[in-house]
């Protein structure tokens, strides 16, 4: 049972997974400051305001604070912003220029005699039904193997 347990510990994805959640804690609060303590004074000193949290709905007694949930939704939306932007967008240059994508091998290629494209693994043009790149050979081989006599 505890065997179990540990190979379910030590296995790569819950370790990675481990790591991920502190540096994910930690990278929340540098993310958080750089909102509070940068991007939302900014902001306040464009409107002249500091915070929404002032605008309340009454309605039968009842307090709507929409302004808080103002002062949420853009919070969020500047940390989102935040993230992009100083994050995910620079790594993903990085990442391209380190490690360029690969071209992909092409799907076809040239008949030789009537120059359509076919696919790379046909033996025939389905357009002209040509033989098609030395498989003439392989299909006398494979005659060969099964008892067939060309001579």
């Amino acid at each position: 049972m505890l065997k179990g347990f540990r190979d379910f510990v030590l296995r790569g994805n819950v370790v990675d997974l481990a790591v991920a959640v502190v540096v994910g804690a930690a990278f929340t609060t540098i993310v958080n400051s750089l909102v509070k303590n940068l991007i939302n004074p900014m902001i306040a000193a464009l409107v002249k305001k500091p915070d929404f949290s002032y605008l309340v709905l009454d309605v039968n007694g009842g307090k709507i604070a929409y302004g808080a949930f103002l002062n949420d939704v853009i919070s969020f939306l500047l940390i989102a912003a935040s993230v992009y932007f100083f994050f995910v967008l620079p790594i993903n240059k990085l990442m391209a220029r380190f490690f360029p994508a690969k071209a992909a091998p092409p799907a076809t290629k040239p008949c030789p005699e009537c120059l359509s494209d076919i696919p790379i693994a046909a033996r025939r043009c389905s357009h002209c039904a040509q033989l098609v790149d030395g498989l003439e050979e392989f299909s006398l081989q494979s005659n060969s193997r099964s008892g067939f006599d060309h001579a």
